[in-house]
């Protein structure tokens, strides 16, 4: 049994830090909501008061957190995990964040003694919750060989992306083409309803046609193809907007660091911004169909 210190227990970081103690890991977890803790506490987990009392002792420390400021306060700051972890401990940040942060944070750790992975992931709640996440790695391979056990309990694909950042790098970059392409089944299922066309009809032959990709065949923006979509439960997240807007946004940021083009790409950061300021933030990404419209 190892122990395990989770900082960062939201709609994802809960069901992650709850598979490591269904595999019969000893989990001590951190996080602001009070009804985060109370859910580990449940699941059979230890909730703690600070970043200190989580890591304090810990073999394995995962964090799951919202950008990159929060990544370096927290692994960086004078009461955060560097400053109170053992040495030799091994860190796993699951954070989707700009690729400069993870970095620096990696090579922080590494001054001090620590193994460290950036690992965003891939499949939503749905995926955190049943264990199917996909994890893109970035990292040492000593580090990543280190790592791949633990997250092999949280995901079903582990894909070593390269050194320190290319986890992130890999994941800006694959949220990108999910937010393009989202929005081309949006346009042609809202082209196909004002040219008479049935969407089942749509979704039967795309399908299985050149049109097919994740956001058609998993992920239908249309009650009714897909029974798993959210749009059966009136675009209910599933991944929301604003999280979709986040993501564009790192890779609008990326972009412009590197030099590199991506202009369907900031077409989509521009209709995904409109939307959520539009109020439709909590409302998952599929339902730019609607704006579209």
């Amino acid at each position: 049994m190892t122990t395990i210190g989770f900082i960062g227990l939201g709609n994802m970081g809960g069901p992650m830090a709850a598979n490591l103690l269904k595999a019969g890991h000893q989990v001590r977890g951190y996080d602001l909501s009070e009804d985060a803790l109370l859910e580990l506490k449940q699941a059979g987990g230890v909730p703690a008061s600070s970043i200190a009392t989580v890591v304090s002792g810990a073999d394995v420390v995962v964090s799951m957190l919202p950008a990159g400021t929060h990544v370096r306060k927290v692994y960086m700051g004078d009461d955060g995990i560097l400053a109170n972890v053992s040495k030799g401990t091994l860190l796993i940040d699951s954070s989707t964040i700009d690729v400069q942060s993870a970095r620096d944070v990696a090579a922080a750790a590494s001054d001090a003694g620590m193994h460290m992975v950036d690992a965003p992931v891939s499949g939503g709640v749905g995926g955190a919750t049943a264990g199917t996440l996909t994890f893109m790695v970035g990292g040492a391979d000593e580090a990543f060989a280190a790592a791949k056990p633990y997250l092999d309990i949280m995901g079903k694909a582990i894909i070593h992306a390269g050194g320190a950042g290319n986890g992130q790098a890999a994941k800006i970059c694959n949220n990108m083409m999910l937010g393009i392409q989202m929005i081309s089944v949006c346009e042609a299922f809202a082209l196909a309803e004002k040219l008479g066309l049935d969407h089942q009809k749509l979704y039967d032959i795309s399908s299985t046609a050149s049109g097919q990709c994740w956001s058609l065949t998993s992920y239908c923006p249309v009650p009714g193809p897909v029974e798993a979509s959210p749009a059966n439960r009136d675009y209910q997240p599933g991944f929301a907007a604003a999280m979709m807007l986040k993501d564009l946004n790192l890779s609008q940021d990326a972009s412009k660091a590197v030099g590199a083009q991506t202009p369907l790409g900031k077409q989509a950061t521009a209709l995904y911004n409109a939307f959520c300021d539009e109020g439709n933030e909590g409302v998952d990404f599929s339902g730019i169909i609607n704006k579209l419209r």
